[in-house]
């Protein structure tokens, strides 16, 4: 599994540029003032991060995600599952449906991705 760890600061700049891309860094930076309430320092140290790690690219002042939101949707669920529930899968789904009810519709999509991913 490939590591696209991010704390939630991360994450929201990340959202941003998702939402945005691609963007000038100066608009981005405008944009974190407006939501995140970031100087324009904070923004520029936090593109040059992520852009060590391989998140982002910072090209002639236009910065792009170089992964998508799925794919770090993935690793945080996998994540979740192996860290809280020794990898079982099973486990998961009993506590995240604990006391909650689900529609016929919710079931049946759960149920088709299911069957989708046995293995034969």
């Amino acid at each position: 599994m490939e590591e696209y760890k991010l704390f939630d600061a991360e994450y929201r700049f990340l959202s941003i540029i998702w939402e945005a891309e691609p963007i000038n860094s100066t608009e981005l930076s405008r944009v974190c003032l407006d939501r995140l309430g970031w100087k324009k320092s904070t923004t520029f140290n936090m593109i040059r991060k992520l852009s060590e790690r391989g998140f982002v690219k910072n090209e002639n002042a236009t910065v792009t995600a170089l992964v998508k939101r799925e794919q770090v949707a993935k690793y945080e669920s996998e994540s979740v599952v192996e860290k809280n529930f020794g990898g079982s899968l099973p486990a998961f789904i009993a506590a995240f449906l604990d006391g909650r009810k689900i529609t016929a519709e919710e079931a049946a999509a759960v149920k088709r991705m299911i069957d989708e991913a046995k293995e034969e």
